[in-house]
């Protein structure tokens, strides 16, 4: 969302003196994140390494192969860009092509877990060492080793989520 969009820039009367400036830096930052993704994922996605498979269903077997056992389909869905019924029929589709396996959850009968085929996992594997060196080439070269640290421990701590709710104490800072 853009700050011009978002009402959380436009402070209200009453918030603290320092709400509007940290709205405002807030969303140009979050502006700054959101156009960085997008061209590096125009770049990533315009070269020519990822075969039959596309970068979203990449990214699920990325994902998969981080595990080190079989996953559920909503633990996959917590780590993926997609909503559950695309993710679904993405599934459906892995396991046609033999990459992906669907076992029977042995702790629930009812359930289905997920996980990699050998075959999965090389392909997983060849294109990862590729699609890694593109992303470090491209990480590298605008930032330095400093900068990468930093990046990697801000966005891990974004990543996270507060403790509990009642953290932010006033409304205004919350966005509402």
């Amino acid at each position: 969302m853009s700050a011009a969009m978002n009402p959380a820039v436009n402070a209200a009367p009453n918030a603290a003196p320092n709400a509007a400036p940290n709205a405002k830096l807030a969303n140009h930052a979050w502006e700054a994140l959101l156009q960085a993704h997008a061209a590096l994922m125009k770049e990533f996605a315009a070269e020519d390494l990822w075969g039959d498979i596309s970068m979203r269903e990449y990214d699920v077997l990325y994902t998969l192969s981080k595990c080190p056992e079989p996953i559920r389909l909503r633990e996959l869905h917590r780590h993926v860009l997609l909503s559950q019924p695309a993710l679904s029929r993405m599934v459906d589709r892995l396991v046609a092509r033999e990459l992906v396996r669907r076992i029977a959850d042995p702790a629930d009968a009812r359930g289905v877990l997920l996980s990699l085929t050998e075959a999965g996992l090389a392909q997983q594997r060849r294109i990862g060492r590729r699609h890694a060196r593109s992303v470090a080439a491209a990480m590298t070269r605008s930032l330095t080793s400093d900068q990468l640290a930093q990046l990697e421990s801000l966005c891990a701590r974004l990543a996270r989520r507060p403790a509990a709710p009642d953290t932010l104490t006033n409304r205004e800072d919350r966005g509402l």
